[in-house]
């Protein structure tokens, strides 16, 4: 099984966020330790691993290689806008627009992270802040382990 096998829509990181969207509304093979297939297969209980996870974080890269950044603010405090580079992913439709939540680590102090490894991770958590993404804009997807977000 390679990732985004189940879906043939001809864009490989649409056919990904898809398949970890399925795998976490739904709540493996032999591979890398830390990669989309082990995440959405620890996700699906198809490997030893602990029973609550619920969230596969992604990481998005831009055409130009660059990691996509997200921004958004609570409905109840618009003054506190921040920025993440990981996402949960909400919902993908036939057109490809996916909406993705912003996770973030609650200690992290930094609204604005620089790079993914800047962003705290420790304890990545959903905010309920989501953004609305054409996947057609999007060339490399990173996957990390499966977390307990929600």
């Amino acid at each position: 099984m390679s990732c985004g096998s189940k879906y043939k829509s001809g864009n490989c990181v649409a056919d990904v966020l898809r398949e970890i969207a399925d795998a976490q509304n739904n709540i493996a093979n032999d591979c890398c330790d830390s990669s989309c297939e082990q995440s959405i297969a620890n996700l699906l209980g198809e490997t030893p691993s602990p029973s609550n996870l619920d969230t596969v974080p992604v990481l998005l890269y831009c055409k130009d290689c660059s990691p996509f950044i997200g921004f958004g603010a609570p409905v109840d405090d618009i003054g506190n806008v921040f920025g993440s580079f990981y996402f949960r992913v909400k919902n993908i439709n036939d057109n490809n627009c996916a909406v993705l939540e912003l996770l973030r680590d609650e200690a992290d102090t930094d609204l604005c992270p620089g790079c993914p490894a800047d962003q705290a991770t420790a304890n990545l958590t959903a905010t309920g802040v989501c953004i609305t993404v054409n996947v057609e804009c999007f060339c490399h997807i990173t996957c990390l382990p499966a977390i307990s977000a929600l």
